[in-house]
């Protein structure tokens, strides 16, 4: 800044202090967390100037006027007034005024005679007659505002009068000041925006269940951000819905949540909103014929504003936010777009990870037999546990085909998971009810089953295990059984004991020409057969121990002849799993007392 801006060729006495001021005037700037409190410390300044009766300030945002600060050597401390201005008409823009307004340097104007009253607007702050005339210093300040200083005099200034300079001086120190309060001010602003979001993205990561992650939406945005808050989706046939609503009184929730639902103005705004790319902003001239006019027991709603929710190339829904007081800042648009914007990537996150939940749960249904089927003298019970939380179609696989009068069971694993691990596994478990169907023995239906995914070049490594349960002449079922690199099955006899059946075979799928063998048994009446696959074994408690070691125990207790012995023993596992993300099926066959 240029300190001789208007002076003369050498100072008056009266002005060899001024210096000095201005250099305090710039320290207290520095500590300043409000222009306007450096008011009563310019005015002084101003009125300690020789021939300074009054000092009017002013700030403007465009043409409104929003405050006016005033002072006068018989009363020195500055008065402030605010809006609404019962005295006000809107002034005549000079060209220092316009050139403010429009963002230009610091212009000086002058005004004498029956010009200085029309200079003093608003009229009516400083007694009449005392000024005969005026310089008035119009500046701009931060963003859109601008300002004005004026200084009446007793007497009339000469062009090399100091004061033109003075006030140019001041008018800079106060819009740096200004400038650098604004840029602290949008600094300590991103900063809690910023927190905001990433307290945001934290929540609804949590979380993809999708009711969830929107209820979480709401509850962080009110009243960090707003009052009240709406958020709603579009459902399949285009409908928007609202999903989710929050507000920080809470016997105007209800109402809120009736309003979201039916109300025909706001389903109009939300409808057109949706279909921008910006955020939709209402105040409350446009509001004052909507159903946010009077909120019960709450009040008017002063600013309304509309995001479109929108992720991958489309519109998801709408983010709402009510303001309800109407000096409290809203939301910036970079917040708006932000807060949107990574609620809508959530929020489609969660829709597709939902769909891929229930095509899943679809695909993994078509894995397994809807039902076991009912054969006489033999109780079949059947578990199927998902441990993996990715949801990805696991490949354990298990079947029950009617034989003649018995039955052939089959289970078995896939290596690894999804969709080829799915399509592996739908082949090998329809192949080998193809083959039992036909009569082919366990051994057989093995051997075929290896030839069929050699033949395929499948990459993937399968298991599996086959027992043919038929009825005995002497009482009990005949069992024959064939092992794939399976574990192999447990036997808990009538009395309790637990033994493990004997049988090998290599992994399916690797080794063309193997052929697989059968080994026999008889499971008498009262003994249960216990078939599984490795994920119920490799279940790892929380000392480090697999499942395998407490697994003969778990039997003999789970499998005592009470209903659904599967489900009790994969509980059983469940329970003592610490670690292990494999998932696990079980299928048991407890041979019945023959009745004659």
């Amino acid at each position: 800044m240029d300190g001789s801006a208007g002076r003369g060729a050498t100072d008056s006495p009266a002005d060899k202090g001024w210096d000095g001021r201005l250099h305090a005037l710039w320290l207290a700037a520095d500590l300043m967390d409000d222009v306007t409190g450096l008011a009563d410390s310019v005015y002084a300044m101003l009125l300690s100037r020789p021939g300074v009766v009054s000092v009017v300030g002013t700030r403007w945002n465009g043409r409104r006027l929003l405050y006016l600060r005033t002072a006068t050597a018989r009363a020195p401390m500055a008065v402030t007034r605010r809006p609404p201005f019962a005295d006000w008409t809107e002034p005549v823009v000079r060209p220092g005024t316009g050139a403010a307004e429009a963002g230009g340097g610091p212009v000086v104007l002058e005004h004498t005679g029956s010009a200085v009253a029309e200079a003093l607007w608003p009229g009516g702050l400083v007694p009449e007659g005392e000024p005969v005339a005026a310089l008035e210093c119009a500046f701009p300040l931060a963003g859109e505002d601008w300002a004005t200083l004026w200084v009446g005099l007793d007497r009339s200034p000469g062009e090399r009068d100091p004061l033109r300079g003075q006030l140019v001086q001041v008018a800079q120190v106060l819009a740096t000041s200004d400038a650098r309060l604004l840029a602290r001010r949008e600094h300590e602003r991103r900063q809690v925006e910023d927190a905001l979001l990433a307290e945001a993205s934290l929540q609804m990561d949590t979380s993809l269940d999708v009711e969830e992650t929107l209820r979480r939406i709401a509850r962080l945005a009110v009243p960090a951000v707003a009052e009240g808050c709406l958020v709603h989706l579009f459902d399949r046939a285009g409908v928007l819905r609202p999903v989710a609503s929050a507000h920080v009184a809470a016997f105007a929730q209800g109402w809120l949540r009736d309003l979201a639902g039916d109300d025909d103005w706001l389903v109009k705004l939300l409808r057109v909103s949706s279909e921008r790319r910006d955020t939709t902003h209402v105040g409350a001239d446009d509001l004052r014929d909507s159903p946010f006019s009077a909120v019960p027991d709450v009040g008017a709603v002063h600013h309304l504003s509309v995001t479109p929710l929108r992720a991958r190339g489309r519109s998801l829904g709408t983010l709402t936010f009510l303001h309800h007081r109407p000096d409290a800042p809203v939301a910036t648009p970079r917040l708006l777009a932000d807060l949107a914007g990574r609620a809508a990537l959530s929020i489609d996150t969660s829709l597709l990870y939902e769909k891929r939940r229930t095509d899943v749960e679809v695909l993994q249904r078509h894995l397994l037999p809807r039902a076991l089927p009912e054969v006489p003298g033999l109780r079949l019970s059947s578990a199927y546990e998902v441990a993996d939380p990715s949801l990805d179609v696991g490949g354990d696989f298990y079947d029950a085909v009617a034989v003649g009068d018995g039955v052939a069971l089959l289970i078995g694993d896939v290596c690894g998971r999804g969709a080829a691990a799915a399509a592996v596994t739908g082949l090998a478990r329809h192949t080998l009810r193809t083959l039992l169907q036909e009569g082919a023995s366990p051994g057989i239906a093995l051997t075929r089953l290896n030839e069929t995914l050699i033949a395929e070049g499948t990459a993937r490594f399968v298991t599996a295990l086959i027992a043919l349960l038929t009825p005995a002449d002497e009482g009990g079922w005949d069992v024959e059984i064939a092992v794939a690199g399976h574990p192999r099955p447990l036997v808990r006899r009538a009395g309790g004991r637990t033994e493990e059946v004997e049988g090998a075979g290599v992994l399916l799928g690797t080794f063309p020409g193997t052929h697989y063998r059968s080994v026999r048994m008889v499971l008498e009446p009262g003994a249960s057969l216990v078939m599984f696959t490795d994920g119920l074994t490799e279940a790892r408690g929380a000392d480090g121990a697999f499942f395998e070691t407490r697994l003969p125990d778990a039997v003999a207790r789970c499998v005592d002849g009470g209903p659904d012995p599967a489900g009790r023993l994969a509980a059983a596992a469940s329970a003592f799993r610490h670690s292990g993300d494999d998932d696990t099926a079980l299928l048991v066959a407890t041979a019945e007392e023959r009745r004659s």
